[in-house]
Order: structure tokens, then sequence, then C-alpha cells
């Protein structure tokens, strides 16, 4: 069960509204590095999480519940991004709140016509659960495996990919108040990630949770190929050199080595297609 609070988790204010602006926060919403993307994936983590000890589950369902607010938060600064926007680029001032706003003027007229049109006609000049291109999110980018540490490096990549899209748009950014909503959300960003990290430390840190899953006997795998980094060049050229060529592996249960990528198996050759299956005679033999 979730409650609301009309009052925003942070302020949004915007003195100069941005149209273009407004088009690039979309993707902080429904891009693959926004917040759909993580509030969802938290959720449903959390909802089916298993374990003795509820802890995580709820710890992600504390973390959803702050990225709906991050959502709304998005959404507010798109309507205000949007609220001088024209409802056609033929419109007087125009050219001047739009057009000019396109840096090099290298966006092509009719793309922005057509992503201002998709916020008037189908929202009202309100965000939606798009993307900047206006492709809707789809929730294919939703992982949530059931494995705690799987989930939680997941998690790690997700608020990676999130923070470095914050820092993109606050760079982009020449209103105050947006680089004021977004030099906090970059914040949340930076605990998110120490937030899984430590919960990766807490379950055991690197030797405890690598590999994924623990639960599986690592006697029962190939031994032998568990820690070689296969060089897969045939110029002759040598592997990159690293911490993943030499030395104790990084859950500390191996050594790491080169290995030259060679076939270990033979040519695959299957057998005759069936009668049935609508190949050639030639093929059926």
């Amino acid at each position: 069960m979730y409650y609301h609070d009309k009052r925003l988790q942070y302020p949004v204010e915007v003195s100069t509204p941005d149209p273009l602006f407004a088009r690039m926060l979309q993707q902080a919403i429904g891009g693959v590095e926004g917040e759909i993307r993580v509030c969802m994936q938290y959720f449903f983590q959390a909802w089916g999480a298993r374990a003795p000890n509820t802890k995580y589950r709820d710890m992600l369902l504390h973390t959803a519940t702050e990225e709906i607010g991050h959502i709304e938060m998005l959404a507010t600064a798109v309507a205000l991004n949007l609220e001088t926007a024209p409802s056609s680029l033929q419109e007087e001032g125009a050219t001047d709140s739009v057009v000019r706003t396109v840096m090099g003027g290298g966006n092509p007229r009719h793309e922005i016509e057509g992503m201002l049109h998709r916020h008037l006609l189908s929202t009202g000049m309100a965000a939606f659960p798009a993307n900047s291109e206006g492709v809707p999110f789809d929730m294919s980018h939703i992982y949530a495996s059931g494995n705690i540490a799987a989930d939680m490096y997941c998690n790690v990549a997700a608020e990676s990919t999130g923070r470095v899209l914050a820092c993109r748009l606050y760079n982009a950014a020449h209103d105050e108040g947006m680089k004021k909503m977004l030099h906090f959300m970059i914040a949340r960003d930076t605990m998110h990630q120490q937030q899984w990290l430590a919960a990766i430390e807490e379950l055991g840190g690197k030797e405890g949770v690598l590999p994924i899953p623990n639960s599986f006997p690592q006697e029962l795998e190939d031994r032998a190929n568990a820690y070689n980094f296969y060089a897969t060049a045939v110029d002759g050229s040598p592997p990159p050199q690293g911490r993943w060529t030499s030395g104790p592996s990084v859950d500390g249960k191996g050594e790491f080595s080169v290995f030259q990528n060679k076939p270990m198996g033979e040519e695959p050759i299957l057998g005759p297609a069936r009668p049935d299956s609508g190949a050639q005679l030639e093929q059926i033999g």
C-alpha cells in the first residue's frame, strides 16, 4: 500500500521555460537510463525478494517509492518548461523560443515541431512516459532476477548510467531552477550507487557473492576455463594486459590467465532435413 503527499520531494522551479529542454528531460523520465526504469526495477526486485530477513526487500521498497517522487519532479519540470511553448512553429515567436535554442541549429525543424505536437496533442503540454524521441517506455530494461546479489549489481549499473544522464542534463541546462533540481537528483544517484554497493559488501563482498549465484558448487563448473581471458585476435597482436589477465581473481577463488582462443570442438554437421519440413529435395538427401 502506498501513500501520496501532494508536495514535491524537492523544489522544482523554472524561470525561463525551454521547450527543447523539456524534450531532453523526457529521457530522464522514460529513457533506458531514466527514473521509470529504476523505479519499476526496484519495485519488481522487492516484490519478488525471498530471504529469511526482509531488510533487502524493505530497502528496495523505500528506494522504489523515492523514485516515484523523482518521476513526479521531472514531470513537473517538463510541464513548466512547456508553459510558453507554441502549439505550432508557425506561431509568432516560435522561431525565437524553439528553433533558436537548438544547439548549432543541427536539429531539423520538423523534429522539434513533432515533439511539441506530441506534448500538445497527447498530454496538453505535459510529460508522458516516453524518451526524448517520443518512444514509450516498454519495461524491456527491468532487471529483477530473484538473486539479490545479481540485482544489486544491476542497480549499480542503472544508477551509474542514470547519473551520467543527469550530469549531461545539468551541463545542458541554462535555467538555475533546473540546475538546482538536477544537482539534487545527481546527489541521490550518488547515494543509490553507494547503497547498492554497501548491500553487496554486507552480503559478503566480492569474495562472498561472486560468482553469482554463490549457491552453485564451483566444482561442478569447468574450472579450467573459469578464470581465463580469451584472446580472440587472429592477427598476432597481444591481448590487452590488465587486472583481468594475471594474478588472483577478484573473488579470490582462482587465478587469471590468458588463453589464445582456438577450436575445442569439431565442425557441426547436421543431419538431412525432414521430408515434411518444407526444405528442398537437395537438403532432404
